[in-house]
């Protein structure tokens, strides 16, 4: 019986999305997928039910969301390793997911390869973020520019991303 791979979780609210992320590690030969959800709250209750060595998930989800479920997550089972694949290219994201407890980020955009490479490194414990976004937070951590979005809530960031995409206050109400 051939050994068992890193068993993995795919959480994003797109079907078709999890579908081509599901073929992708399968191919990898190492990497088991064991659940899939669409929500935050299916993260937290696959995390529990089956507790894998990975969890691949979007942040932006209809329901909790992304960042929420990360804590809930690790407040239920602190040892979780969270990688989150997003469609967020820009370091406030990473910078929010790193904070909640994720120990990788990688954008949808990324090499198929990449994504195999984060959730073999995730597994490990190791913290994995993809290479262009890991320069733009060292860039801004050592600029020591310290942004007031840094200290906005999951909710109050949410508002802010809306309001800056030129969303009015009535359509974000």
């Amino acid at each position: 019986m051939a050994p068992e791979g890193i068993r993995t979780i795919l959480v994003d609210d797109h079907a078709v999305v999890r579908m081509g992320f599901m073929l992708l590690l399968k191919g990898a030969g190492d990497i088991e997928v064991i659940a899939e959800g669409e929500s935050g709250e299916d993260a937290i209750k696959l995390v529990s039910e089956f507790a894998p060595d990975v969890t691949v998930m979007d942040i932006s989800m209809p329901g909790i969301g992304g960042l929420e479920a990360i804590d809930r997550i690790l407040s239920k089972i602190p040892d979780s390793k969270i990688l989150v694949l997003s469609a967020h290219e820009d370091e406030m994201h990473a910078s929010r997911v790193l904070k909640a407890g994720a120990i990788g980020y990688l954008t949808k955009r990324s090499a198929a390869e990449e994504l195999i490479k984060a959730v073999r490194q995730v597994s490990q414990g190791k913290t994995y973020l993809e290479p262009s976004i890991a320069q733009r937070l060292a860039v801004h951590q050592f600029s020591g520019s310290n942004s007031p979005i840094d200290s906005l809530s999951e909710k109050e960031f949410k508002v802010f991303i809306a309001l800056a995409k030129g969303q009015s206050v009535q359509e974000i109400a």
